[in-house]
């Protein structure tokens, strides 16, 4: 037993110790019987893959119950994830060198005090998918340079003061998926360089405020699925370098106005799935380099105008699942001039946009338009020249002439193909094999169409003017008409006359009968 005794003398002894144990595995090896040797390499467990190059070893459901001891003891990355092993034991000493490390998915109880302890160069440790159900702030003693912890699906119950303190270098740290409804305001302490933190689906009933101040370069927090309703004032408080703050499926129901102060650098939101009726407007306007936001299942029946006033960095907006919104109104968008992408997808309710709703994005590349009631969409909600990607599968949509204007963009653009649902005739037919006469146009271009009815309607109103200004003024007009033509009777008369009076057959009669003698014409 002395083997195992940690030396600590410099003497020839201690030499001894320290050679036995790095000779211990081989002679073991030698002993094991024949099929323990069936692997790739002298000494690698059968199902096991041992590559003495790489310095990989990889035991998948391989139905492990203990961790091997005979493996070659510079092997860096070991993986022997989807077996029955059920505690950490002894056998970590002999491989000095790991560097990764991949123990989920088995039967992980607990996980005894100092395991780790000479695995100074481990980076990563992945213990998802077991029953652990504690630690302590001495369970990962020696894990000096670790980089990555995953503890995410077991049975943690609460993180008591200084659990990770002996971590000085951890950058993303995985609690998701435990039972966790209790966090010591110094949990995280000597975290410093933390970056990711999950807390995800787990039994919070309220944000843990106070535990964020010594995470000061935090820069992800995932810790949606909780218990939260309400989200009350400096929230993140400390957390002034977050970047992306995910809050989905939380059952957040109300947000403080001064919920989100603080989170200046905030780039990514999401809001998704809790119980908001309305979108909070107020609230966000904190976060004014926000680019991505994710506000969809959630409880609100439109989308006003100037609901997303002071996001003028969104580039991204995806509202999916939302099974109450009804209506998006003109001007939504009016601040948000650099949207390059919005999403709205699966909103059932959602039948129309209302003209122009899209109207002022010049960035704007890609309109998903999934799964929603739209049967038509006008021409008018946006500018199409710069759109890239347009996907309206999923809609009930009625291909008649209203849609040419869109006939004609989809085959001038690579766009997602849109299957008619209705008339019955066109039914699942795709709209780019359409001509106009199958929508029923009768002319091939919208605007002659345009062209015909402005002129049509021109005219009717013309003819209304005139008729009613006839009927309004009749007795004047007819007075007029009579007058005209009395003049007009007169007028010939006279005419008649002087015709008459200088007829030259007249002359000559009308001499004859007066003895009036002609006068001599004198040629010159």
């Amino acid at each position: 037993m002395f083997l195992f005794r940690r030396c600590i003398e410099t003497t020839p002894l201690c030499a001894m110790k320290r050679t036995a144990q790095k000779m211990l595995p081989f002679l073991l090896m030698m002993t094991l019987p024949g099929p323990i040797l069936a692997g790739s390499v002298l000494g690698c467990p059968t199902g096991c893959i041992c590559n003495d190059d790489t310095y990989v070893v990889q035991c998948e459901r391989s139905k492990l119950d203990v961790i091997p001891i005979t493996l070659n003891p510079a092997i860096q990355r070991l993986v022997l994830r989807n077996n029955k092993i059920k505690t950490v034991d002894a056998a970590f000493q002999f491989y000095r060198d790991l560097q990764y490390v991949d123990l989920s998915s088995n039967h992980l109880v607990n996980i005894p005090t100092k395991s780790f302890l000479h695995q100074e160069k481990l980076q990563e440790l992945h213990l998802n998918k077991n029953k652990l159900s504690s630690i302590n702030n001495k369970t990962f003693q020696g894990l000096k340079s670790l980089t990555v912890l995953n503890l995410r699906e077991n049975f943690l119950e609460e993180l008591s003061q200084g659990i990770f303190s002996i971590l000085p270098k951890l950058e993303e740290l995985n609690l998701g998926q435990n039972r966790i409804s209790l966090i010591h305001p110094l949990a995280f302490d000597g975290l410093l360089g933390l970056r990711v933190l999950y807390l995800d689906d787990n039994l919070l009933t309220s944000v843990p405020t106070p535990s964020f101040s010594v995470m000061g370069s935090l820069a992800e927090l995932h810790i949606g699925l909780n218990a939260f309703y309400y989200l009350p004032d400096d929230a993140f408080k400390g957390l002034g370098k977050l970047a992306v703050l995910d809050l989905s499926s939380g059952g957040v129901a109300n947000i403080s106005e001064h919920a989100f102060r603080g989170l200046s650098g905030l780039r990514n939101l999401n809001l998704a799935d809790n119980r908001l009726h309305q979108i909070p407007t107020v609230q966000l306007a904190y976060l004014s380099r926000l680019e991505e936001l994710t506000i969809g299942q959630n409880e609100f029946t439109a989308l006003e105008k100037g609901s997303f006033k002071g996001l003028t960095n969104l580039r991204k907006l995806d509202v999916t699942g939302a099974k109450n919104l009804e209506h998006i109104e003109k001007g939504v968008f009016g601040d948000n001039l650099n949207l390059e992408t919005i999403v709205l997808v699966s909103n059932k309710k959602l039948e129309n946009l209302g003209e122009g709703a899209l109207v002022g994005l010049p960035n704007l590349r890609h309109l998903v338009l999934r799964e929603n009631s739209f049967r038509s969409l006008p021409e008018s909600v946006t500018s199409w020249n710069e759109l890239r990607a347009l996907e309206l599968t999923d809609n009930p949509i009625n291909c008649d002439c209203k849609l040419l204007w869109l006939l004609n963009l989809a085959n001038t653009k690579n766009l997602t193909n849109v299957q008619c649902m209705s008339p019955m005739q066109l039914k699942d037919r795709p709209l780019k094999t359409l001509t106009p006469d199958d929508l029923g146009c009768s002319f091939g271009d919208p605007r002659q169409q345009v062209i015909v009815v402005t002129f049509c309607v021109s005219a009717v109103i013309l003819l209304a003017v005139l008729g009613l200004f006839f009927f309004r003024y009749r007795i004047k007009v007819r007075d007029a008409l009579k007058d005209y033509k009395f003049n007009k009777r007169a007028i010939s008369r006279k005419e008649h006359e002087y015709q008459k009076t200088f007829s030259d057959d007249d002359y000559f009669v009308r001499a004859n009968q007066h003895h009036l003698k002609p006068i001599p014409v004198t040629e010159l």
